[in-house]
């Protein structure tokens, strides 16, 4: 296998599992008939040639066949808070929310593969073995490029250049690496042809949620004139993760031996993933408040990289995702749903 190809795999499981992670940031939880499209928070995240579109109990996968067909795939969401009302509990919801996408999303992205490169000798998608192999190896390449990374070269630093360097010190420049190895990786790989059309589909699916939330018809001349940066996208989650984790981490003394301090950056994710997903839902909700306008600012930034234009093909297959989508919630189309 050439470094290329090599590089382009890495970056399509490690930017798909990114989408599949965030794509929860919808609505995470069961609302109250009066105030249910307060929380009906649509959202998804691009697969490839297609979207994945989720509602509050019910999503579809749309993706756009070689012979220009459109496959859709769709289901009901079934929560585990349902059956376990504890997990509702800020912070511990997020982490739950997560997990629950992060399944959700990886088979979206099978999904949308094996349909998107059949050739007509009926592909299969892969067993359930085969997806937590994917999401394993997201996960091994996620915490080795944007954790151990950073952490290393942040100890060789301190060793040679400032042993006497403090824990907010430390942490801070740890924080600044982890940031910059992830806006090198976004940058890196959206110059690849492939990954391209993913972002095209990531601005489709925003523009067609705008769409949804300014309570205008479901269509692509609707949805064109909408923006591709949404403040609510999985990007701007992540931005949050980074900045939490300086905080966080903190709680870690720099003197620590290596290895306790990246098994303790590991151990606290769902930690801070859970404060991340509660702020973003916040800000997202009280956009008119400048403090929060200006916490989302700088995941509309990076989104510049992660999404661009897309055609009306692409529209028109993120509007199917979220018609389909919502064939599973009924919604006051009277009151528009809050981003």
């Amino acid at each position: 296998m050439s470094l290329r190809k090599a590089w382009l795999g890495a970056a399509k499981l490690i930017s798909g599992t990114f989408g599949a992670v965030t794509n929860g940031l919808t609505s995470a939880m069961p609302a109250a008939a009066a105030d249910r499209n307060v929380d009906m928070l649509i959202g998804g995240q691009a697969v490839i040639e297609g979207v994945m579109m989720r509602s509050l109990t019910g999503y579809s996968v749309a993706v756009r066949q070689p012979n220009g067909d459109v496959a859709i795939k769709k289901d009901k969401l079934v929560s585990v808070t349902t059956k376990y009302p504890f997990l509702k509990f800020p912070v511990l919801r997020g982490s739950v929310v997560l997990i629950q996408s992060l399944i959700l999303g990886i088979r979206a992205l099978n999904y949308s593969a094996s349909v998107a490169t059949d050739t007509g000798e009926g592909e299969q998608e892969m067993s359930s073995w085969a997806v937590a192999s994917s999401m394993l190896i997201a996960l091994v390449l996620g915490v080795g490029v944007f954790i151990l990374a950073p952490l290393g070269i942040t100890n060789l630093i301190r060793h040679y250049f400032a042993p006497r360097m403090g824990n907010i010190a430390y942490n801070a420049i740890d924080g600044v690496l982890r940031a910059i190895f992830f806006f090198v990786y976004i940058l890196s790989i959206s110059f690849m042809d492939e990954i391209k059309r993913v972002f095209q589909y990531h601005g489709a699916e925003h523009k067609t949620v705008y769409t949804f939330e300014a309570n205008e018809d479901l269509t692509v001349e609707n949805a064109r004139t909408k923006s591709t940066l949404h403040p609510r996208c999985g990007t701007s989650f992540l931005m949050f993760v980074m900045a939490i984790s300086i905080l966080v981490f903190s709680l870690v003394p720099s003197t620590m031996p290596f290895a306790v301090k990246f098994l303790a950056r590991v151990v606290l994710i769902p930690l801070i993933a859970g404060l991340a997903y509660e702020v973003i839902r916040f800000s997202a909700r009280h956009l008119g408040n400048p403090v929060c306008w200006m916490l989302t600012r700088p995941g509309m930034w990076l989104q510049m990289i992660t999404t661009k234009e897309p055609d009306d093909m692409q529209l028109a297959v993120a509007i199917t995702a979220l018609k389909e989508a919502l064939m599973y919630d009924v919604v006051d189309e009277t009151q528009a749903a809050v981003a």
